[in-house]
């Protein structure tokens, strides 16, 4: 399940993480640290939808 910033439009790909900030790929989105944040609008988790695929 990808997950959408409804700030920016940013995608959360489990399968890619966010390896810039140090998530590794195969990280689900419930298991993101709490204070990870957008990497590109700086938004917090809270911030983020479900993408209906």
């Amino acid at each position: 399940m990808r997950y959408e910033c409804n700030v920016c439009g940013y995608i959360y790909d489990p399968e890619l993480g966010d390896p810039e900030n140090g998530i590794p790929a195969g990280t689900a989105f419930e298991d993101l640290p709490e204070d990870w944040v957008c990497p590109e609008c700086g938004v917090g988790k809270g911030e983020f939808a479900e993408l209906a695929e």
